[in-house]
């Protein structure tokens, strides 16, 4: 059940007790943290974090094991463990958490909370992609069976620009020091703080409830947040849900691309297939520079990069006849002109008739990682040119969800850092 009524029209961000490492029981923090569960690249990236530390948080985000089952539980067993060995322990009082992210001119700051949860017709929190429901059900089920939210989604909201409530409170906090620190490998340094005053608290509150926030990174999990407050007749803590808010007029996100992986399609096989469709021509590598010949391409329509077999594709101007007779028209233009559109209204499902499940596709969010597996399978990589954040807020404001995977903004918040208990209160 929802606790909100009907008059609440922004959002509603309230403190939790985090759960957080005990430095003195890791290695380092560094070694304990992980992206997001769906940017691990497995099976390489899984080992390498797994082999960081014992105690890294792949272990609860991505549990192996036989079955779905057994990983969920073990997940929870683990989380378990590590609470009783006091590996992991509960803040000692509810706190709102300033969460920043810095590598070299990229700097991220934003506020970490328990959001209360709404649903897209509410038109406070806005999805811009589509979900698939296999990872909805593994998300939940991993969530129901630790009762924790083990990572924090990562959505966006536009203030005026100036200094003022969240942002203010932000600016105040990051001169005190920090409850942490570490620096992760991919260069960013990480710094949390806890945010206890009922004044402090109250300046972010009242602010957030004139916003509302566009989901960046996280749809699979904020559906499972629903789909698992739905199974609750009691209002409780399943009614709100582990994000990190930042302020994109404050700190602008990068859109990145996500990469399709197409298992057992061989780049010649992708490429016959096109003949008389689209314009194919091989462009020079390296990576970079066929990466910035699909920049220029992508400039003036819908374009792709197909890697796989030791040379770079580009593939764009695509058939309008093609176009006309694959692509859904009762959307509007900017949604019809995506290239994630294009790609699976016409490719993926009419030109090369593949299956969006797991089975046929993966999506990877390492431009390197996606062209060295396609090499290294005999199969095809897709890459794409990402969309810009306006694009996606426009469309996110009509209620037009984009095809799933078509973004990855960042920096995303690494997990691992600060874990919401649903049980600790």
């Amino acid at each position: 059940m929802n606790t909100r009524g009907p008059a609440d029209e922004g959002l509603r961000l309230i403190p939790f007790r985090g759960l957080r490492y005990v430095p003195e029981r890791v290695g380092s923090l560094s070694a304990v943290t992980s992206p997001p569960y769906d940017v691990v690249v497995r099976p390489d990236g899984l080992l390498h974090l797994e082999s960081a530390d014992p105690h890294n948080i792949v272990r609860l985000i991505l549990p192996q094991a036989d079955t779905a089952a057994a990983r969920h539980e073990q997940a929870a067993a683990t989380l378990d463990r590590w609470l009783a060995e006091g590996v992991l322990a509960p803040d000692s009082e509810p706190a709102l958490y300033v969460y920043e992210q810095r590598n070299g001119e990229i700097l991220q700051r934003g506020v970490v909370g328990a959001l209360a949860l709404s649903g897209p017709a509410d038109g406070i929190v806005l999805p811009h992609e589509d979900v698939m429901a296999h990872v909805v059900e593994d998300r939940a089920d991993l969530m129901r069976t630790t009762g924790a939210h083990l990572e924090p989604l990562l959505l966006t909201y536009r203030s005026d620009g100036n200094a003022t409530g969240a942002t203010a409170v932000i600016e105040r906090i990051i001169h005190r020091p920090p409850l942490l620190a570490t620096t992760t490998e991919d260069g960013y340094s990480h710094r949390l703080w806890a945010v206890t005053d009922p004044t402090d608290r109250a300046e972010i509150e009242t602010d957030l409830a004139g916003h509302q926030a566009l989901i960046a990174d996280g749809h699979h999990r904020w559906a499972t947040y629903l789909r698992l407050q739905q199974e609750h007749s009691v209002p409780g803590p399943w009614d709100f849900g582990l994000v990190l808010l930042v302020d994109t007029a404050r700190y602008p996100l990068r859109v990145r691309s996500i990469h399709r992986l197409l298992h057992g399609l061989p780049v010649a096989d992708a490429l016959a297939a096109l003949d008389g469709l689209f314009r194919v021509r091989i462009v020079e590598g390296p990576l970079p520079r066929a990466l910035d010949a699909l920049a220029d391409a992508a400039a003036k329509g819908n374009a792709f990069l197909l890697a796989g077999d030791g040379a770079f594709h580009l593939v764009d101007r695509p058939s309008e006849s093609l176009l006309a007779r694959t692509v859904p028209a009762d959307r509007p233009a900017a949604w019809r002109t995506l290239d994630a559109t294009v790609l699976h209204s016409a490719l993926l499902d009419h030109v090369w008739q593949i299956p969006d499940d797991p089975a046929h596709i993966a999506y990877i969010h390492d431009t390197a990682a996606a062209v060295e597996q396609a090499e290294r399978h005999n199969s095809t990589a897709v890459l794409m040119h990402p969309v810009r954040e306006e694009v996606v807020r426009d469309l996110a404001r009509q209620g037009v969800t984009m095809p799933r995977k078509s973004t990855s903004f960042g920096p995303k918040p690494a997990t691992g850092l600060v874990l919401r208990s649903l049980t600790l209160g």
